[in-house]
């Protein structure tokens, strides 16, 4: 039987991290149809890459997708908290170590000699990421009960304020999401982790 020490990743993380990526994808491309009803900023995503053909099945999408992240999301934060693996995985942060490791990202030389221990570019990646998610879901309910919000509303600067924030908080979340793909091909094996778990 393998030892818990050789354990990377619990199982409990790994149902969470591929319901995670799942859902998010849905959002992503069923928002992108729900934002090509209006183009507000000028702009339209490709039908070809958006999800629920038209604005009402996006819509339906969406919102299914939403439900799933909002509980998954809620779990996740709460077994991380309850396990003590939030403070342990993603403090203490250091400025000084997070230069250090960008210039070693930079030059392709960051260590990934662990894979239980990240390092301070994951840690600061992976609680934006949270706190993205956080953002997300406040803009969202702007979104959905504007009326129900009000003070959600005006902290974010009215329906159109929470409308724009909620595109580029999506807009960053997908581009971690390119970024975190190009970084699992580059340290391939951190994939066999996220599956297997050890």
């Amino acid at each position: 039987m393998t030892s818990r020490k050789h354990i990377v990743h619990p199982g409990w993380l790994r149902a969470m991290h591929w319901l995670n990526a799942l859902v998010v994808f849905i959002l992503m491309m069923s928002g992108w149809r729900i934002y090509n009803a209006t183009a507000f900023l000028g702009f339209a995503i490709p039908d070809s890459i958006t999800l629920g053909g038209w604005l009402g099945g996006a819509i339906q999408w969406h919102f299914a997708a939403m439900w799933i992240l909002g509980v998954n999301g809620l779990l996740y934060l709460a077994v991380n908290l309850a396990s003590g693996r939030l403070r342990h995985k993603f403090y203490p942060l250091s400025l000084r170590v997070l230069l250090a490791d960008l210039l070693a990202a930079l030059k392709g030389r960051l260590a990934h000699a662990d894979p239980q221990h990240y390092n301070m570019v994951q840690r600061l990646a992976y609680l934006f990421v949270m706190l993205d998610s956080v953002l997300l879901v406040v803009s969202g309910l702007v979104l959905w009960k504007s009326v129900q919000f009000p003070m959600l509303r005006e902290l974010l600067s009215g329906y159109e304020g929470a409308r724009r924030i909620h595109f580029f908080a999506m807009a960053a979340l997908a581009a971690f999401v390119a970024v975190h793909l190009v970084m699992v091909a580059l340290v391939p094996r951190t994939l066999i982790y996220m599956v297997r778990g050890r």
